[in-house]
């Protein structure tokens, strides 16, 4: 095993794991999901069947990560950030063929308590602001914020804001 998986963790059968990756306590990764190598996976983290998360990419505590979700490599996933997959659920329903796919582009941050509804792409670098509520596409570099989630300004590669 070239990865540390704290005694807590829940690794189904048929995960692929990269090199260098840190699960740490309680969480649970679900069969059939790919995370890259040098990932840290926080406390409390839950991974769906067939999510694929890149290389580098940092889950902090408390994140969900359902089917439909591709993670692009050195992504941030903020504590308590929501992803969504099904646009209109009801427990009644069985939905799973209607899973919509979200794409986190690389090196782009997810704030803390921000929600991302499902069938959203998040460009390159962009910086979703904590508590952010985004419902449409979100163009590389681009910061947003509040709810729904509009755009303020533009970052850099680091994350800061750019001034123009």
């Amino acid at each position: 095993m070239s990865y540390f998986a704290h005694d807590t963790a829940v690794i189904d059968d048929g995960c692929t794991i990269g090199d260098g990756t840190k699960i740490w306590h309680f969480s649970h990764l679900m069969g059939g999901c790919t995370v890259g190598e040098n990932c840290v996976i926080a406390q409390n983290v839950f991974i769906a069947p067939d999510v694929v998360l890149g290389n580098n990419v940092k889950v902090q505590n408390n994140v969900s990560i359902y089917t439909g979700v591709t993670c692009d490599d050195d992504v941030f996933l903020g504590p308590s950030c929501v992803f969504t997959n099904v646009l209109n659920p009801r427990a009644a329903i069985c939905r799973k063929d209607e899973f919509k796919k979200t794409h986190i582009g690389k090196g782009a941050t997810i704030g803390a308590n921000a929600t991302i509804l499902c069938g959203i792409t998040i460009g390159k670098f962009a910086f979703v602001g904590a508590g952010a509520v985004v419902t449409e596409n979100v163009p590389d570099y681009a910061l947003v914020v509040g709810n729904p989630a509009r755009r303020t300004g533009w970052v850099d590669e680091e994350g800061c804001k750019k001034m123009r």
